[in-house]
């Protein structure tokens, strides 16, 4: 049985069963309550009930059931394996495509297909995320890097937490940019009232960074670079919506009429730059953008520019 220990430093002020759902990606709410009842949830040490309101500077621990059959299962999907040795893979992930499995996604995740395609994977206590040390949305393509042993996990794991690996971004994304370059900073945190979706908050918000760069105008679009400073959930989805330049195609936090007909939301990890776990040196990996995203800007640069 893992335990899973939170300590309430936001969003408090919520029915347990919702914040606790609001905090782990791939469990409904249903199941926490399943749990909750089974009194596999403990509040500051008690068995609790699913409407206790959570508050600031409780201690949460949630014992959840493991199952031999959980284990993620090798899926002979199609992968773009840019880079692998004994340590780490970098690999290219398709629009689409969830990274792990979770509830409504237990099969055609990333995992599954690493399973199958490599060798080991560092599984650490978490046998649902295998050698997962960072995440795209399901709809965001791109560059990731996977570890392969314990070594290259916690090399990886602290190089994110000390800022120093290098991710950009292509994105497309509403309107006209006219700073040629610029720097949002607002803190990021859980909606206010939506749990399940991200925000710019003052209170309880985490520092968020992101760097942008104009690429390209069009009439009514920018293609732009954007780099992370900080990683936070969503981070560049909610930053462009923020200033009013939401991301085209994405649908959570923008409401922009479709003119393009787009299938998916346009941003795409292109650059991926790390050191290397064992040699110490290092690394940077480019990859173009997918189809879809051509696709787009073929049809604007035939419309001309700005």
């Amino acid at each position: 049985m893992d335990v899973i220990e939170f300590y309430v430093e936001e969003g408090y002020g919520i029915r347990i069963d919702l914040y606790l759902a609001s905090r782990l990606e791939g469990l409904s709410r249903n199941y926490i309550q399943k749990l909750i009842k089974e009194g596999l949830v403990l509040v500051n040490g008690k068995i609790t009930k699913a409407k206790y309101i959570v508050n600031e500077g409780d201690t949460i621990l949630l014992q959840l059931p493991t199952k031999e059959e959980e284990k993620p299962a090798p899926e002979n999907i199609p992968l773009d394996i840019i880079f692998e040795d004994d340590y780490i893979v970098i690999v290219n992930k398709p629009i689409g495509m969830v990274v792990h499995p979770g509830a409504g996604n237990e099969s055609k995740t990333l995992v599954n297909a690493l399973l199958f395609h490599v060798d080991s994977l560092y599984t650490g206590n978490d046998i649902q995320r295998p050698g997962i040390v960072h995440r795209l949305d399901k709809d965001t393509s791109g560059l990731m890097v996977v570890a392969k042993n314990e070594l290259a996990y916690n090399f990886l794991v602290q190089q994110l937490k000390n800022r120093s690996v290098k991710r950009n971004y292509i994105a497309l994304v509403h309107g006209i940019l006219n700073l040629d370059k610029g720097i949002v900073v607002a803190p990021i945190g859980r909606h206010p009232v939506d749990r399940k979706k991200m925000a710019v908050v003052r209170e309880n918000g985490k520092e968020a960074i992101t760097h942008y760069k104009v690429i390209e105008r069009f009439e009514k679009y920018t293609l732009l670079k954007a780099s992370l400073v900080t990683g936070r959930t969503h981070q560049i989805r909610v930053h462009m919506a923020y200033i009013n330049h939401p991301i085209v195609g994405e649908n959570v936090y923008s409401k922009r009429k479709n003119d393009l007909g787009v299938k998916t939301q346009l941003l795409h990890a292109n650059k991926l730059g790390l050191i290397h776990p064992k040699t110490g040196n290092y690394m940077e990996f480019e990859v173009g953008l997918p189809e879809e995203f051509k696709r787009v800007l073929e049809l604007l640069r035939k419309k001309g520019g700005r």
